[in-house]
């Protein structure tokens, strides 16, 4: 992702609206999803963590140099994404995703969880995945490459699923 699609949000300063003048989900409700989530994943995330390794990383064709050094090019994923940081995670959230990256040391091994959430039309957020990265993988470069290849994937099933679901003219 671009270093301009971010954008920092102080918590509780301003009720920021979504296109649809509906607001966005407040820094409690996201911090409240995110609980809910962690301490009951495999009720959310029945097929469990996603852990990326050099297999992955092949099949998504993210060890390519053009590719992984390519600019996101997706135009959904061009929104802002408003930051918050506290001192065990970073939430990344806009209109469509919800997403926390926690990074962990368990024993000497660093790693990093990132939850991946989907915003629904009544701003409740649905799980879609939860991806794992650790070692030599588990750079800022890998991780958002991997969260960009995600999202796009998401925002992808949406528009097939919303297709579908149309009523033909």
């Amino acid at each position: 992702m671009r270093g301009n699609v971010f954008r920092r949000q102080r918590p509780g300063y301003e009720v920021m609206r979504m296109e649809d003048n509906r607001e966005m989900m407040t820094p409690t409700e996201l911090e409240e999803a995110f609980v809910e989530f962690s301490q009951n994943l495999p009720k959310h995330i029945p097929d469990g963590v996603i852990t990326v390794d050099l297999h992955m990383l092949q099949e998504l064709g993210l060890l390519k140099h053009d590719e992984f050094d390519q600019s996101t090019t997706h135009e959904d994923l061009m929104h802002y994404f408003h930051v918050l940081e506290t001192a065990d995670k970073v939430t990344l959230f806009n209109e469509q995703f919800a997403v926390w990256i926690l990074p962990q040391v368990i024993g000497e091994i660093s790693l990093t969880l990132t939850f991946i959430a989907l915003l629904q039309q009544n701003n409740k957020p649905h799980l879609e995945l939860v991806f794992s990265t650790a070692g030599v993988y588990n750079t800022p470069k890998f991780i958002l490459k991997i969260l960009e290849h995600f999202l796009t994937e998401v925002i992808d099933t949406e528009a097939l699923i919303s297709s579908i679901n149309r009523p033909k003219t």
